[in-house]
Parts: structure tokens; C-alpha cells; sequence
């Protein structure tokens, strides 16, 4: 096999979609030879290089930092959780575990709101989230969190509202009056003449 046709076997092999020249109309033309693992790895090689000198790799999250331990061993989910706070997904958790995150903040949603029955109905909808939960045959993590009772609710966020209302209605102590005998802050100690 001449040169040439060694040249173009070799640049087959780096670039299959290359046009192929037929020089020679005989059958005695030698077919390319296959190509081999590691001419597939040149070519990755070559493209990687490519690509970092176009610098299309320059602002990779953890560049030039070591990348982060996971333990998938405690956590199998890791890449899923990763992706879901990276993209900021919502609403995709299951419903047992929406409804614990939503029953680590109801009270603060109960705060929020003006009215007792705007309360009441706030935790009648909660309570029937859970029921509905519960009832449902798909699977999943099992559903722990409990049921609220309404009356108890309204009467837990009765007495936050009021405790709200008192610290804000407090009134500021008045400052003392400052005159000679008087021992406030910032007032001057008493001070004793001796005779000598």
C-alpha cells in the first residue's frame, strides 16, 4: 500500500464523515480499515483540546476546586435533590413529604392571616390534603404527618395574635426625670465634701 492511501485510511479512521475520494475504479482498491478503540480516543482527545481552546470550559461550576464528596451510599438521590435546588423546582415533591414541609410552616401561614375563618378554612384544606394522602394506592413514602385540630388551631392562633398585639401596644417606659436626687442612668454620683 502506497503513502497516500495509508494517509487516507488514517484520516478516515479520525473522521469517518469525511468525504471519501475513489481514485480507483478497480476492486482491488484496499478498504479502509476498521477503526480501532484507540483512534476513537484520539479523536475524543482531540475535540476536548479543541474545546478548551475555544474556552467553552472556563466557567464550569467548582473550576479549579476539587468537586464535592457525595456519599451515595447514605444518599442515593444525591444528583436529583442537586438538580432540583440548582433549577429551582418546585411542587415535585411527593405529597407525604409536601405535606411535612408545609406542616413545618403552617403556623406562620395561620399568622399571616386576618381572619378566623380565613384560619379555619386554611386548616380544613390541610387536614383534607392529608386525608386525601392517605387514601391514595400509588406508594410512596407514608404519610406522618397528623391531622389538625381546627378548634385548637384557632385558639393557638388567637393567643399568638394577641401576644402580637400586646408587644406592639406596650408603651415605652418614660425616661426618668433627672434632678439632684434622683439615681438614673446617666445621672452624676453625689459627691462629698471633706474638710481638711
Amino acid at each position: 500500500m502506497d503513502e497516500d492511501a495509508r494517509n487516507r485510511a488514517a484520516r478516515y479512521r479520525m473522521d469517518p464523515d469525511a468525504e471519501r475520494v475513489d481514485e480507483s475504479a478497480d476492486d482491488e482498491a484496499p478498504a479502509p480499515p476498521p477503526r480501532r478503540p484507540e483512534d476513537q480516543t484520539l479523536w475524543v482527545d482531540q475535540q476536548v483540546r479543541a474545546a478548551m481552546a475555544r474556552g467553552e470550559f472556563d466557567d464550569l461550576p467548582h473550576a479549579g476546586k476539587p468537586l464535592p464528596h457525595i456519599d451515595t451510599a447514605a444518599e442515593p438521590d444525591w444528583w436529583l435533590k442537586r438538580f432540583i435546588e440548582r433549577e429551582q423546582i418546585t411542587g415535585v415533591l411527593p405529597e407525604a413529604l409536601q405535606l411535612r414541609k408545609d406542616d413545618a410552616i403552617l403556623d406562620e401561614q395561620l399568622d399571616s392571616l386576618r381572619s378566623e375563618r380565613a384560619v379555619r378554612e386554611a386548616v380544613e384544606e390541610f387536614d383534607r390534603r392529608i386525608v386525601a394522602a392517605r387514601r391514595q394506592l400509588q406508594g410512596g413514602p407514608p404519610v406522618v404527618t397528623q391531622l389538625r385540630d381546627i378548634e385548637v388551631e384557632v385558639a393557638a392562633w388567637r393567643a399568638r395574635r394577641g401576644r402580637r398585639t400586646q408587644a406592639t401596644s406596650v408603651p415605652a417606659p418614660e425616661p426618668s426625670p433627672r434632678g439632684r436626687h434622683s439615681k438614673g442612668v446617666g445621672s452624676p454620683a453625689p459627691t462629698r465634701m471633706t474638710s481638711a
